[in-house]
């Protein structure tokens, strides 16, 4: 068979494959070159998430299943297989459901207000603020950057029972309550260190977003009559949902695995009112119930991604 072209002439001989143009050879081998590169670039991160998550990921998940505890390590293929039994143990243990209770009073009082005190900001940061507004941006992320071991120890002598918060209440004669030492007040102060510590996070993601919104839409708005309030309503928000899915997926994690504030502000105390999974998993491991730790830890991973869906399902955008 003999196909010509206006430019050259090419004879295909019946049973041999047909040759592919200069030009789609030059494009596939030049595709072929840049998914070779993007796997050498992304080989480092692989090698390193297998080796530090995904092995140790599946050593925990083999864990849970068994009975092991600190005296096996030295031995650990040494234990008995007792499958999903360790996991109804500690769902009926009082002590994980009081960290599970605990965990979502976290998310449910820091996730709101921490994004709320963030979009705040942000919108004043992009439309109030006129002057020094890398000043206010940096003041607003420095809780972000700063080491919470240090964060922690000011916080705690900030707000013991002779700190200086009590002070400035007692000047003002109002009750001096004990921040750290009151379950009520304890968990108060744990929720208010989380929030001061992500509302930075939230703001600059919040700012990006409104950033991206196109003005012309602003002033075709304004120039309709729509008012500031009914701008936001209207314009801003609606916008921002996908930076609001992700700000939200963000924090929710971030809040369902909190253990630093707890631990540095009040080990856990007292009496477990500020005991997150985290850290129940932290303490449980350290009294050497390795199988009971491993089973709370994959109870916590699988809550993580079941949150993380059921957001991704209701807040993603409709178009």
């Amino acid at each position: 068979m003999t196909t010509t072209t206006s430019a050259t002439r090419t004879v295909v001989t019946p049973g041999t494959p047909a040759r592919r143009p200069r030009g789609v050879r030059k494009a596939h081998e030049g595709s072929r070159a840049e998914t070779t590169t993007a796997w050498l670039f992304l080989a480092p991160f692989l090698v390193i998430f297998l080796l530090f998550t995904g092995v140790p990921a599946v050593l925990a998940i083999g864990a849970s299943l068994t009975d092991m505890s600190a005296r096996d390590i030295r031995d650990p293929l040494n234990v008995n297989f007792t499958g999903f039994d360790g996991f109804a143990a500690i769902i009926g243990n009082p002590g994980f459901q009081s960290a599970f209770l605990n965990t979502v009073l976290f998310v449910v009082l820091c996730v709101p207000i921490s994004m709320g005190l963030g979009l705040a900001l942000a919108l004043m940061l992009n439309n109030g603020i006129r002057r020094l507004k890398t000043f206010f941006r940096a003041a607003a992320y420095i809780p972000v950057i700063t080491n919470i071991v240090a964060a922690a120890v000011i916080w705690q002598y900030a707000f013991s029972i002779t700190g200086p918060v009590n002070s400035v209440l007692g000047s003002l004669g109002l009750p001096e309550p004990n921040w750290l030492g009151d379950p009520g007040w304890a968990i108060t102060t744990v929720v208010a260190m989380g929030v001061w510590r992500t509302t930075g996070t939230c703001m600059i993601l919040f700012l990006a977003g409104l950033q991206a919104v196109p003005e012309e839409i602003y002033e075709a708005a304004a120039t309709d009559g729509a008012g500031p309030w009914r701008r936001l309503w209207s314009i801003t928000l609606p916008l921002l949902r996908p930076t609001t899915l992700l700000v939200t997926v963000l924090q929710t994690v971030s809040f369902l695995n909190i253990f630093e504030e707890p631990y540095l502000l009040t080990k856990g105390g007292p009496l477990g009112s500020t005991k997150s999974i985290a850290l129940w998993v932290y303490e449980q491991f350290g009294f050497g119930n390795v199988s009971a730790s491993m089973a709370g830890s994959v109870l916590l991973l699988v809550l993580v991604g079941v949150v993380a869906i059921v957001q991704f399902r209701i807040l993603r955008p409709k178009h």
